[in-house]
């Protein structure tokens, strides 16, 4: 296929377009590096400049790969753009509290704008568009664990919601254009997820609390250190998202949660990364941040069902993968 990965620069869409060279697609990479990185592609970059051909068969991301076929274009997705794609991955839009919050306007025009562009695309050359929703359509949850049929609890007008509210739009959208244009489209929910290529200062729980182990400082613990998460290793999850984008049926257009069911308390983090790192690590408890999640885990019955995928990265596996990488990135090694 000839496929578009807008945030294709970013930790997730880095490794996507990583997946889909393996598999063997022609990737056009999109990004404007608000938060990706040309750091996270250079390898791609410089594997498509390379000599190409059946027997040139090397290596990407670990899985051997016959062709280098990859296009890095910088773009906004705010902005529309006229190319040919079979597949749309839309991965564009900041992730984390640190970067969606710095510019919380951006962030809804980039979900919805972004959205309506990769739709309109979509629409007009005929192509199937993957939709990257969030776990944050449902916010603060009072049902756990959370199913794709529940509606969620946001606070509209709360410093997360240009995020929170902004993915929901985009899904409203996705779920009108199936409807009223009859456009091919696909939405995935996405779960905590970590791994190699998560940015040093993004806010995010695994990589502050691996960055802060790493300097010998305590780690950061708000509340009380009870609320949970449940974290799911990046190619676990990319490999979700090839499924889901693959899956043919009359239900293929209904959002599929993808994430890992172990739920884990801040403090259960915080000793296994002890336990990976070989050593008692403090923690530094702070206040609660406003409208941040007590609890989180996926029922994951639909991918299981209709994927025929589930998660198979421990936590302690992954985190020891994760934590070689910031050593790597901080020069530590």
């Amino acid at each position: 296929m000839r496929t578009l990965v807008t945030g294709g620069a970013g930790f997730l869409g880095s490794h996507l377009c990583e997946r889909l060279l393996a598999d063997g697609h022609e990737v056009i990479c999109l990004d404007n590096l608000f938060t990706g990185s040309k750091r996270n592609i250079r390898h791609l970059i410089d594997l498509a400049a390379g000599p190409v051909g059946g027997a040139n068969t090397r290596s990407v991301g670990g899985l051997a790969c016959g062709t280098a076929d990859f296009e890095f274009v910088r773009h906004d997705v705010v902005e529309p753009i006229l190319l040919e794609a079979e597949w749309i991955f839309n991965l564009a839009c900041p992730a984390s509290p640190v970067h969606y919050q710095f510019n919380p306007v951006k962030t809804v025009k980039t979900s919805v704008m972004g959205a309506l562009n990769m739709l309109g695309l979509a629409k007009r050359v005929k192509a199937r568009v993957l939709q990257a929703s969030t776990s944050e359509v449902y916010g603060d949850p009072q049902e756990h664990p959370q199913r794709e049929e529940y509606w969620g609890h946001v606070n509209p007008i709360g410093p997360r919601a240009c995020y929170d509210e902004g993915k929901r739009v985009a899904e409203t959208l996705m779920m009108d254009y199936h409807r009223q244009n009859k456009v091919d489209i696909r939405i995935v929910r996405i779960f905590n997820t970590y791994g190699p290529r998560m940015a040093v200062g993004d806010g995010r729980v695994v990589s502050n609390f691996i960055v802060q182990a790493l300097r010998g400082e305590p780690l950061t613990v708000y509340g009380d250190g009870k609320q949970t998460r449940s974290f799911c290793y990046v190619s676990d999850l990319i490999d979700g998202i090839v499924r889901l984008m693959k899956y043919e049926a009359a239900d293929s257009h209904e959002p599929v949660n993808i994430g890992n069911t172990t739920e884990v308390t801040m403090l259960e983090l915080v000793e296994t990364l002890g336990q990976v790192m070989g050593r008692k690590i403090a923690v530094e408890y702070r206040p609660l941040p406003v409208n941040d999640p007590v609890r989180r885990r996926p029922d994951i019955t639909r991918a299981q069902t209709r994927l025929g995928w589930q998660p198979r990265t421990p936590l302690r596996e992954g985190l020891t993968r994760t934590v070689e990488f910031f050593r790597q990135s901080l020069g530590m090694t």
